[in-house]
């Protein structure tokens, strides 16, 4: 059994005295483990890390076998994200969401492409918490939990000021559908809507909601298991990097 892709890097960990399991995200084989031999060498853990871009190929004799791993740098993003602090949490942050909720061995192409898009923006501070954030509401629709934000759930397409998200359902709700529910609901920054130019707070308040159905909707889903501190590390990164820690409530 073989195949051959390009994947990005999620993981390694030390297996006996040489070699290390890797975890990768490819486009047709979705999130796969293998052992690479030799892979804690000086020629190869200097490449085996998190968010490096790999051609891959894997051969196993059966199957359901971990298999081996032969692996050859494509692109190496560890300098755009270790002189950033942000972007270093915020990589560790991608690659342990994907840990936690990809299935193995399933594909995921649209969300695989999505994530190879937004880890070649690391290093670019000025825009690259947007597209975090535009990341995680792509990894909600890969993993049913999409938010609906295109009309009104309480008064349909004609309500035009959609103000609110339901935290039950993930549908929008405009500031006269709300009514006296308001304070119960989700406030809906309008960057999530893709409009305005997404300063900070907002693009804060759009990671609440999408922290809110990560942890109340799509971990228990995972078995109950804890989401990711990683997540929460970044996020505390992005307030206090933007003077907003104290100013808005970060975690969930």
């Amino acid at each position: 059994m073989e195949w051959r892709d390009q994947g990005i890097l999620l993981s390694a960990r030390t297996h006996g005295e040489t070699s290390a399991i890797i975890e990768v995200f490819t486009p047709a084989q979705g999130r796969h483990a293998g052992v690479v031999r030799g892979g804690t060498s000086r020629k190869l853990a200097p490449v085996l890390q998190p968010g490096a871009q790999l051609d891959l190929a894997w051969r196993a004799r059966l199957e359901d076998h971990i298999g081996t791993f032969t692996v050859e740098p494509v692109r190496s993003r560890a300098a755009a994200s270790m002189g950033d602090r942000m972007a270093l949490a915020g990589l560790n942050a991608v690659c342990a969401l994907l840990m936690f909720c990809l299935p193995e061995r399933e594909a995921h192409r649209r969300l695989y492409d999505r994530t190879e898009q937004l880890l070649d923006l690391l290093g670019q501070s000025d825009i690259w918490p947007l597209a975090y954030l535009n990341w995680e509401l792509a990894l909600l629709e890969d993993m049913g939990f999409g938010l609906d934000l295109g009309s009104c759930a309480v008064m349909g397409a004609q309500a035009n000021d959609l103000s609110y998200v339901s935290p039950r359902t993930g549908r929008a709700v405009s500031r006269a559908g709300a009514g006296e529910w308001a304070d119960r609901l989700l406030p809906l920054p309008p960057c999530l809507l893709g409009a305005g130019p997404a300063p900070d707070a907002e693009v804060l308040e759009g990671l609440r909601v999408t922290g809110h159905f990560l942890h109340n909707h799509l971990a228990p889903e995972m078995g109950h298991k804890p989401l990711p501190a990683a997540r929460q590390r970044f996020v505390d990164r992005f307030c206090a990097m933007s003077g907003l820690a104290g100013a808005h409530p970060a975690r969930e």
